[in-house]
């Protein structure tokens, strides 16, 4: 069978630039044999040394006699510190928000000063100190002719109670 011309000259290239190609593969290596067998030769460089283990102290623990420091908040000791009173009647101011009463005005004068507030019932209600308002158990300190001081009761956290200052101002018309 007899290949046509143009066809069977591009083959003969083809043929020849592979055979080149796989001749420059199979050449020597002998440079590359030589720099791998200098290396091996070589001794390896030497490892870092191992860290040194803390040694650390036994500790005994010898505490199982003392007062456990949460027994009192964990197992309802009595903590001290102010607490709220559970046993005493909830006065009529104490289910609003101290941010919703409003004062505004006052009766009478020096040590016999009665505070007026306005509740969001729309009801206006005297105040005296000694009474509670608010939901924190707040008890009105003072009054003056300007505010009603009172210290409220809040949770601290731990089981404990600490007593927070508050005040409602007048009300500027």
């Amino acid at each position: 069978m007899r290949m046509k011309g143009p066809l069977s000259a591009s083959r003969w290239v083809g043929i020849a630039l592979l055979a080149s190609a796989l001749a420059a593969c199979g050449g020597s290596q002998g440079d590359l044999e030589k720099w791998v067998a200098e290396i091996r030769a070589k001794p390896a460089p030497p490892l870092d040394p191992l860290p040194v283990m803390q040694q650390f102290e036994t500790f005994e623990y010898d505490a199982q006699n003392l007062r456990d420091p949460f027994s009192e908040v964990f197992n309802g000791g009595e903590a001290g510190g102010p607490r709220p009173d559970a046993g005493r009647r909830k006065q009529t101011l104490e289910q609003f928000p101290l941010d919703s009463l409003d004062m505004v005005g006052t009766l009478g004068t020096g040590r016999s000063l009665v505070a007026l507030l306005m509740a969001p019932d729309k009801v206006t209600y005297r105040v005296q100190p000694g009474a509670y308002m608010g939901q924190s158990d707040g008890r009105v300190t003072a009054i003056n002719e300007d505010r009603v001081e009172l210290v409220e009761l809040v949770p601290d956290g731990a089981g404990g109670w600490l007593e927070r200052p508050a005040t409602i101002l007048l009300e500027d018309n």
